[in-house]
């Protein structure tokens, strides 16, 4: 049974959200995004323009552990979250009287860090009656490149970071067909372990693609393509091999060159990459190949992409560096979605750390 404040809360919601659907101004979303370690607001016009982006990054606490602490990241959210969103409303030069919804990132991710971004989001729409728009992390990082270009349908994207790895079909707005996903690591996981292996520091990723480009693919590594008909992906056989070899020259006493690692090593992650996204963007006849994610940064397969995309006259869109990390300019965009399909979350929205993209609010 709603309590009476829950009444007053979605009249104050449904008068905000009429005075909104009424005006000829652009619509406003404030995006949050807390799920691992950066902590991020952001203001976007009608799901496009970018009005602020502010993030606050903890890299460097993290750097000295080799990896995200969980609890270390909580605690500096709780910390910087008020004052981020402060900051990207200033920037923008907007108000909460402004804005036409709140689109927060409820899962996946860290369930602390998750639980922090979802607490502000609900205190705002409850305090000011702003509609509150729970999103996706995952349909976040696709509708980064909304920010960039508009999307075509159908479409596939290439999700690629910390700990996804996903190909996903899209039909419409919010509409979201996994098409293959990984069995194991995800593909910036082993760039991560693969790094620590090569004494390289964290993040990893940045460090091999850097590496990278000074060897050749010389060392001879395994591609796991799977089933003939499969999209799934499996980088964890392939980890192995890295560090098997790397332990079997050394038990020999010879030496493997770095750099050479790290090119075999990434030539064998983008060969099966960009193969597969490429077959299902011919199977689908596709419109648009997205790509999204963390490892949406890697010089390689960047390059890799374009080149076989052009090649088949497939029309491929990147977002900028900035947009390929974690950032909250992404769930804004990915919010004025479910607020223009009036996708409202009630204020018992908690976070999902193994949230499922099939499930999103954005489904």
């Amino acid at each position: 049974m709603m309590t009476k404040a829950g009444t007053r809360y979605q009249q104050r919601v449904q008068q905000t959200l009429q005075k909104h659907k009424a005006s000829d101004k652009p619509t406003y979303i404030l995006g949050i995004e807390t799920s691992c370690d950066e902590t991020s607001a952001a203001v976007v016009e009608d799901g496009r323009k970018i009005l602020s982006n502010i993030i606050a990054s903890q890299a460097d606490i993290h750097k000295r552990f080799g990896g995200v602490v969980p609890e270390v990241a909580s605690r500096r959210h709780v910390e910087n979250i008020t004052l981020t969103i402060e900051e990207a409303l200033q920037a923008a030069g907007k108000t909460f009287d402004d804005l036409a919804g709140i689109a927060v990132t409820y899962g996946p991710g860290l369930v602390g860090a998750l639980l922090v971004g979802v607490a502000a989001a609900k205190a705002i729409s409850f305090a000011r009656g702003i509609p509150l728009i729970g999103v996706h992390h995952i349909a976040g990082h696709i509708y980064a490149n909304r920010l960039v270009e508009e999307m075509e349908f159908p479409l596939v994207a290439l999700v690629v970071s910390g700990g996804h790895t996903e190909l996903v079909l899209m039909k419409e707005h919010g509409d979201f067909a996994i098409l293959g996903e990984t069995r194991d690591d995800a593909a910036g996981e082993a760039y991560d372990k693969v790094a620590r292996a090569l004494h390289l520091p964290y993040p990893g990723g940045p460090e091999i693609d850097r590496l990278a480009k000074e060897g050749t693919a010389s060392v001879p590594l395994p591609r796991a393509w799977l089933e003939a008909d499969s999209y799934d992906f499996s980088f964890s056989g392939l980890k192995s091999a890295v560090l098997n070899t790397l332990h079997n020259a050394e038990q020999k006493g010879t030496t493997i060159n770095p750099a050479d690692m790290a090119a075999s090593f990434q030539d064998s992650v983008c060969e099966v990459l960009v193969e597969k996204t490429l077959r299902a963007a011919k199977q689908y006849q596709v419109r648009q190949v997205l790509l999204a994610g963390g490892v949406a940064a890697n010089r390689e397969l960047r390059e890799r992409l374009v080149q076989r995309c052009q090649s088949e006259g497939i029309k491929l869109v990147i977002p900028p560096l900035s947009l390929c990390t974690d950032n909250a300019a992404m769930i804004a965009a990915a919010g004025y979605i479910g607020y223009l399909k009036e996708d409202f979350a009630d204020l018992d929205l908690n976070g999902v750390p193994g949230l499922p993209l099939a499930t999103s609010s954005l489904q």
